[in-house]
């Protein structure tokens, strides 16, 4: 099947009580692993480029690989998103140029103005028969272009998600409850520590998704920042050289709580990161003569896609629901 809008997938996935993970990708071995991992899996999947990762990699060439992935999973709904549109500019370059789904960030501008930028993204996209997501509240952290300090966080006000959709017309909104940014989501202020001496984050605030669930029947919720940093690829990355200390992310079993609510869009990044450089930098260790790309991307393309099955059958519930 071609690209698809999240339209539908947003539609069964509240129903169903489960999310779509959303991936963010920035090169050819990333697709790959998602996708294989999602046409074995028989799971929807939305497919992410940041303004970052079109810098890096170029618009044209991340098109073209989500167009591959699609001819190779015909099976599977495959939706490409932009992540994080920081402007008008950029959301109106994607929607020309192939993208089914556009995300307007204005969550940083006073809320009057987040609703005139946003509504005139919407009436752009859906003109084109794109879908726009929407951000209300700010999450912290650091996560290509995007970086907030702690402080300047702030939740999701319930009350002003019904004036918010009803004047912008998005069609999903990323809401904060206390997820983060990168792999460092958390400072160890802001963590307890359990009896192995490892960081606990703040629970999220579900009060807060609840309330907006209330206000919003039936819309379909978005999570930014919902990485859990994987314990075994932290010490990997540790063991092998690299320096991440107190690398902490979200429970799975807050998001698996979320996907059974109104969040119907998971979005990871970071997860697929430390894969692929924890394989890479053991694969160093153990092979120092290599210098073929080939060697050493097959192995943490591999443990991408394996990652990315835990994700559907564990913490998204979105397996089998292609």
């Amino acid at each position: 099947m071609p690209l698809v809008t999240t339209t539908e997938m947003f539609k069964k996935a509240y129903d169903g009580g489960y999310a779509i993970g959303a991936f963010n990708v920035n090169n050819m071995e990333i697709v790959q692993g998602i996708t294989e991992a999602c046409r074995e899996e028989k799971a929807p999947v939305i497919l992410q480029v940041s303004k970052g990762a079109r810098a890096y990699a170029n618009h044209t060439y991340l098109v073209k690989l989500v167009e591959a992935a699609v001819l190779e999973c015909p099976e599977i709904p495959i939706a490409l998103h932009l992540d994080h549109g920081p402007d008008f500019e950029t959301c109106k370059a994607c929607i020309d140029g192939g993208f089914t789904s556009v995300m307007i960030d204005a969550s940083s501008k006073p809320f009057a103005e987040n609703i005139e930028i946003t509504r005139k993204v919407v009436e752009y996209a859906h003109d084109h028969g794109v879908v726009v997501e929407a951000e209300l509240g700010t999450l912290a952290g650091i996560e290509d272009d995007v970086k907030v300090a702690a402080h300047a966080a702030s939740y999701t006000r319930p009350e002003e998600v019904e004036e918010f959709v009803t004047k912008t017309g998005c069609d999903s909104l990323a809401i904060a409850i206390g997820t983060s940014h990168g792999a460092y989501k958390f400072t160890a202020d802001q963590c307890t520590r359990n009896e192995k001496g490892i960081l606990v984050p703040p629970p999220l605030r579900f009060d807060v998704l609840e309330e907006v669930s209330k206000r919003l029947p039936g819309f379909p919720i978005v999570l930014h920042g919902s990485s859990s940093v994987p314990q075994d690829y932290v010490k990997m990355i540790n063991d092998n050289g690299g320096k991440m200390p107190d690398a902490v992310g979200i429970p799975e079993e807050q998001l698996r709580h979320a996907a059974e609510l109104s969040v119907c869009k998971i979005n990871i990044d970071s997860d697929l990161r430390l894969a692929m450089t924890g394989t890479i930098r053991a694969f160093f260790n153990e092979h120092p003569d290599k210098f073929d790309p080939r060697e050493y991307l097959k192995p943490a393309r591999a443990n991408i896609k394996e990652l990315v099955r835990h994700k559907l059958v564990d913490v998204l519930g979105c397996a089998g629901k292609a």
